[in-house]
């Protein structure tokens, strides 16, 4: 009994301190991540959360591919919440967060993750994340991208993005946002279920307000506030 009591408090000393190396790490990645990837957003409280585990959220990019382009470079990361990774449908965790739904990351590391390992995936990140951003035509400009014609640009703009999914619609909101005056309005037409996350998330991050969908759930009005 004895030797099982030292051995036990023996694993939980070697737990405590591997938590803490792991937290060091995964702070690492918070830090560095919307550092070296724009329009990024790590979700979750700095402190309060697990030691080796962290999300972010990528503007204009399709969660999928982008773990598939990251598995293909030698990590396995998983999209949204893990209450819901195996299903198709938007996560109600991340509904709740009020972040996006698409383009979401989790990254978990095992306990004996090295240092080398957490920097080669930062190494990697940012040109995976631009090649996803890339063949979605995503793009590249701020909060105001895109460009009016000559002349008065138009108090409303409005955009059908129906039949497509996620991060579509974000996408060609964003790209026309910049086409209307600030106070002017963009209207989204969009029938997949996860822009009601990714809409009001894609305000919320860019600093314009969001007014509202329609009450048949496909219509998405947003005010361009700078």
């Amino acid at each position: 009994v004895v030797a099982a009591a030292a051995s036990l408090r023996a694993v939980r000393t070697e737990s405590r301190a591997e938590d803490g190396r792991l937290r060091t790490l995964v702070d690492r990645i918070r830090t560095r991540v919307p550092e070296l990837v724009p329009d990024v957003e790590v979700v979750g409280d700095p402190v309060r959360r697990l030691p080796h585990v962290v999300t972010f959220s990528c503007l204009y990019v399709d969660g999928e591919a982008l773990l598939h382009a990251l598995a293909e470079a030698g990590f396995s990361v998983s999209s949204g919440s893990s209450c819901t990774s195996s299903t198709l449908t938007p996560s109600h965790v991340l509904r709740a967060m009020g972040v996006l739904s698409e383009g979401n990351i989790r990254v978990s590391l095992p306990p004996g993750t090295a240092g080398e390992d957490v920097d080669r995936f930062l190494a990697v990140l940012p040109e995976v994340v631009a090649s996803v951003r890339d063949r979605l035509g995503a793009p590249t400009a701020g909060p105001a991208a895109g460009g009016s014609p000559a002349g008065a640009p138009a108090d409303e703009v409005r955009v059908d993005a129906r039949g497509t999914l996620c991060p579509v619609p974000v996408i060609e909101l964003a790209k026309v946002i910049g086409d209307v005056p600030v106070g002017g309005v963009v209207t989204v037409l969009a029938d997949d279920r996860a822009a009601r996350l990714d809409i009001p998330a894609w305000c919320d991050m860019r600093g314009h307000a969001f007014l509202g969908v329609g009450p048949d759930g496909t219509v998405y009005r947003v005010r361009r506030s700078a």
